[in-house]
């Protein structure tokens, strides 16, 4: 813990749209998160902004809830609660609030060299105009600022917006968070792969016979009608979370794991990705979600999609990615799975289509899941499929770190390996391009079930492993 404080420089940690959903929800319990691991540096401040004239201490009250209510406990809150600030009246190029007297005074209190970090928290509708405030005030030069996903809602959105934020930031300033990549289990993804010879010997087309990457949600979206009603599923989870772990999977191995090359490599496969045929690809919207407040009478966004998506390089051609993700569905999961091929010329009968798979539960700290054909134990010779897990919080000196905690600790020692890149995103917009131009029509499906029954066809021979 020590090598990483003395990493970073005192800070101070401006947080846009502090007491909005995502901002309590994830980054306040995530930052608090660091602070009670010894992760912050010795000196830093966290000042919310937002259009209210909130005091301090009503701020520090909000936070506090919010602890209580999606943090882990709040042990170390008196340490932590008096670094905390709000600078209110707004934030807009005309006028920016009280936030700059605010930063000048925790200056005094952490000190002139502070690195100063923007975390905009808040709709992609929003990030032009605050980034075009950041250099209207002074408050961006040498300063780290993170976008939220989706960086862009369109093609068109995403152009418009890189050349406003490239006006205002260098790219090297430039942190475009998902917190997928930030995952243990993601991130283990190399590991496995890249450290152990029998895996990545089989991470190909020749042993590989379909790649799932399948996040269903239970949850509804009352919380956020406003926000998803803008974007649904495809923006929300596909173009964002489900392409960038797609990459994570088909990357070809880096010349190292540095932030450039891994960057690169990353970039390089998202380059190669097909676009996507909308023949192959279900929407669905849950029954009962125009009835949300928020949500319009005629809204036809979706709640669901499965796609597939195909990779165009000589490791992944002919391999389907199968991709699904959706809200008010039968269970949760966040699953990559590896589905395996049947040996060719095996003397056994009846192996199962999904008999050999190895899985990344993406969920909480993570798991490593191996399933394989076996003798079913007994006096006949019938098969059935065993199953081993690695829960990764099991690993000896395991400390696993929430995503966004991960990727905030990222953002303070500057190490952007985990966060997306500009050329990578352009060629994900182009993906897209052709579900976002003349999308399919939207199916309804019950909450409760997995989809539109459609969707079933998609994932053929294997079946969605997640049922």
């Amino acid at each position: 813990m020590m090598d990483h404080m003395a990493s970073v420089q005192p800070t101070i940690f401006v947080l846009f749209g502090a007491t909005g959903d995502l901002a309590k929800r994830m980054v306040l319990p995530s930052f608090y998160e660091l602070h009670a691991g010894g992760l912050l540096p010795e000196k830093w401040v966290l000042i919310g902004n937002g259009r209210h004239d909130t005091s301090d201490e009503e701020f520090r009250d909000h936070v506090h809830d919010a602890l209580d209510e999606f943090g882990s406990g709040t042990d170390h809150w008196d340490a932590f609660s008096e670094r905390i600030r709000f600078a209110g009246k707004g934030f807009t190029v005309d006028d920016p609030g009280a936030l700059p007297d605010v930063i000048e005074a925790a200056r005094k209190d952490v000190g002139d060299d502070a690195q100063l970090v923007h975390y905009i928290a808040l709709p992609p509708t929003t990030f032009e105009d605050y980034t075009k405030a950041l250099g209207a005030h002074g408050l961006a030069e040498g300063a780290r600022v993170v976008y939220e996903k989706p960086f862009g809602t369109s093609q068109k959105n995403f152009e418009e917006l890189d050349k406003v934020v490239h006006g205002v930031l260098d790219e090297k300033q430039v942190y475009r968070i998902d917190h997928f990549l930030g995952k243990e289990a993601t991130q283990n993804l190399h590991v496995l792969r890249f450290a152990n010879g029998m895996v990545d010997g089989i991470w190909n087309s020749r042993h590989v016979e379909q790649v799932q990457i399948d996040v269903p949600e239970t949850l509804n979206i009352d919380d956020r009608a406003e926000f998803y009603d803008e974007t649904g599923a495809v923006l929300d989870m596909l173009v964002t979370h489900l392409f960038q772990v797609a990459a994570e999977v088909a990357i070809e191995p880096p010349a190292s794991m540095s932030a450039e090359d891994l960057q690169s490599a990353r970039e390089s496969v998202i380059g190669s990705f097909r676009p996507i045929d909308t023949s192959e690809v279900v929407l669905g919207q849950y029954d009962g979600y125009r009835d949300v407040e928020g949500v319009a009478d005629d809204s036809t966004v979706d709640t669901f999609v499965a796609a597939k998506l195909w990779v165009d390089t000589d490791r992944w051609r002919g391999v389907p990615f199968l991709l699904r993700t959706g809200k008010m569905l039968g269970v949760s999961a966040q699953r990559v799975s590896l589905v395996f091929r049947k040996p060719p010329n095996s003397p056994l009968t009846g192996i199962p289509d999904d008999g050999t798979v190895l899985s990344f539960d993406l969920s909480g700290n993570g798991a490593i899941d191996m399933s394989m054909t076996v003798k079913e134990p007994g006096p006949d010779f019938d098969l059935s499929v065993g199953h081993l897990s690695l829960p990764l919080k099991c690993v000896p000196d395991a400390e696993p770190l929430s995503p966004y905690s991960r990727l905030i600790l990222d953002v303070l020692n500057g190490d952007r390996s985990l966060f997306t890149r500009p050329d990578g995103l352009a060629q994900v917009w182009k993906v897209a391009a052709p579900l976002l131009d003349n999308p399919p029509s939207v199916e309804n499906y019950a909450p409760g079930t997995m989809g539109p029954d459609s969707a079933d066809d998609l994932a053929s021979p294997c079946g969605w492993l997640v049922r």
